[in-house]
């Protein structure tokens, strides 16, 4: 048995007492590698420590399991689980004269363990690493046939950093494509209440003395973890209902129906070049995950914005936001035609399409006048269409580290 949790470990929510029996079924059932994700409001919510202790519980179970990555950030608490697990060495990367350490992927598949545990999923590997983000090395250990236990902390999810930057003031460099949790065969959400987490920094216990003070000052506000922790429960109970879906669809052998899902159906329009295309396509992927549905990214490319007439410029843009679109979930689809807004319709029709966001027109009242207004045009459509104008408020603020 694992052993019981000290008093100052965060409660966490779940059904079952013993959350390792059931990615212990998984774990058995060998195909793809499954993957087990924590979640937590913010750092310090105690998911390095649940990982190790879960380690510790399935090797003593009979399951091999070693250590990937795990990164202890000084806490005591959280050395001291690490105890007698297997590590698997870290790879040594030279950096601007510096030598650096991240999971060593080779040496991991190599050890080829039943588990491994990899912790911040988010990290940004060193240049000179195979792949630019832990994430895409979890990938490949589970392409591997190797389960992963790993942690994330819910401001790190790309559809929620506009509105991580808006609500806290605080832009998160490092981010994980919404996919990639969707696609946890497990998620846990770690709780604990913003006092609690401001009592164990105060302690010490998340992060060095002379880092305390600006932190409560700062992001660690009760009104910053009040915020994070409602969107961690949120995007856990979007994870319940995916869960739910799977199972049905698993024991029943069919895919719910629309209405039986009483789900909408989401498609963001997106323009070659509009200035905010990135915060619409978050807000797009956040109200599908809301919904538990799937998105379309649509752009209809009209003669003008052929690829031997678009400006370069505005072209590279158009592929950053396609690939963007890709990696928050979206299935992309190109159209053509000279009327914009009634070939969105058509599609919107053929796809079963009940809700469309399209971003706010920038252009002047004389061009709407001379042109006509595509944005007003889908707005008075007579198909059923709702239409979801998103108006952008352009914010700055500062850089957050990425300590998970």
């Amino acid at each position: 048995m694992s052993a019981p949790d000290p008093p100052d470990v965060p409660v966490e929510r779940r059904r079952s007492s013993r959350p390792t029996s059931d990615f212990l079924a998984l774990v058995k059932r060998q195909e793809r590698g499954k993957l087990k994700l924590y979640i937590g409001s913010a750092a310090g919510t105690g998911k390095s420590y649940r990982m190790l202790n879960e380690a510790h519980d399935l090797r003593d179970r009979g399951v091999d399991i070693v250590v990937g990555f795990i990164e202890t950030h000084g806490r005591a608490e959280t050395a001291a689980q690490v105890r007698d697990l297997e590590i698997v060495p870290r790879q040594k990367v030279e950096y601007r004269g510096v030598t650096l350490e991240e999971m060593d992927v080779d040496a991991v598949i190599a050890r080829r363990p039943q588990v491994a545990v990899v912790d911040e999923l988010a990290h940004s590997n060193v240049p000179g690493t195979r792949h630019r983000k832990r994430w895409e090395d979890v990938m490949e250990l589970l392409d591997q046939g190797i389960n992963v236990i790993s942690a994330v902390n819910v401001q790190h999810l790309e559809s929620l950093n506009d509105v991580v930057a808006s609500t806290l003031g605080v832009s998160v460099r490092e981010t994980v494509p919404d996919w990639v949790v969707a696609s946890a065969d497990q998620v846990i959400y770690l709780d604990i209440s913003a006092e609690d987490l401001r009592q164990r920094l105060r302690e010490g216990r998340i992060y060095t003395s002379d880092k305390i003070e600006p932190a409560l000052r700062n992001f660690f506000t009760d009104e910053n973890l009040t915020t994070l922790r409602e969107l961690a429960l949120r995007e856990v109970a979007g994870a319940v209902d995916r869960s739910r879906e799977e199972i049905v669809r698993r024991v029943t052998g069919e895919v719910p129906t629309v209405a039986q899902r009483t789900v909408e159906r989401v498609l963001v329009a997106m323009s070659s070049n509009p200035p905010y295309t990135a915060a619409l396509l978050r807000k797009a992927s956040r109200i599908a995950g809301r919904l538990n549905t799937d998105w379309y990214c649509v752009y209809v490319q009209t003669a003008a914005e052929r690829a031997d007439r678009i400006d370069s410029t505005v072209q590279r843009t158009l592929v950053a936001n396609i690939q963007l679109a890709q990696t928050m979930g979206a299935e992309v689809v190109k159209l053509e035609g000279e009327d914009v807004a009634d070939t969105l319709c058509r599609f919107a029709a053929k796809k079963g399409v009940t809700l469309l966001l399209v971003g706010q027109s920038k252009r002047s009242r004389l061009y709407h006048m001379m042109k006509g207004s595509i944005v007003e045009r889908l707005v008075n459509n007579d198909q059923g269409l709702d239409v979801l104008v998103v108006s952008f408020d352009p914010v700055k603020a500062p850089i957050a580290g990425g300590q998970s």
